[in-house]
């Protein structure tokens, strides 16, 4: 649900989420293209071959529901997992923590973040205490009522 929120809020929501969308989206559609380089690195993963298909789905499917806007808060969630799943494969794989552990963690972020800025149900559901924009936002709202 989108509230009246300010120009500057909205453009930083959608580009942390387009900036998540476009990245899921070239990694998805590389796992069902199945380049060369996407197999040897899926397979070094520990991934049997035929597995990059349905993971590459999984990721697509999660993508598109975060890109519509009633299904945001879904795909959001879904995406969440997906990450989380990345985290379990490169800490089984030892690697490194800031390049390949937290990189989906840090997708995560930009993924809530977008949401956040732009749903207010999901800015009541993770409150930041602090926030005057917010609370500008909600005494002109009680005043416009």
């Amino acid at each position: 649900m989108t509230t009246n929120i300010s120009k500057g809020r909205l453009w930083t929501a959608r580009i942390m989420s387009g900036i998540i969308i476009l990245f899921m989206l070239f990694d998805s559609i590389m796992k069902l293209i199945k380049p060369a380089p996407v197999v040897e690195g899926t397979v070094t993963l520990g991934y049997a071959e035929h597995h990059i298909v349905v993971i590459g789905i999984l990721g697509l499917l999660s993508t598109i529901l975060y890109a519509v806007p009633r299904t945001s808060f879904l795909g959001a969630l879904l995406l969440t997992g997906y990450f989380g799943g990345v985290v379990a494969t490169h800490v089984r794989m030892d690697n490194p923590l800031f390049t390949h552990i937290l990189f989906p963690v840090y997708l995560a972020v930009l993924t809530w973040g977008g949401v956040w800025l732009r749903d207010e149900n999901v800015r009541r559901l993770i409150p930041f205490q602090n926030n005057r924009l917010d609370r500008r936002e909600n005494s002109e709202q009680s005043i416009v009522k």
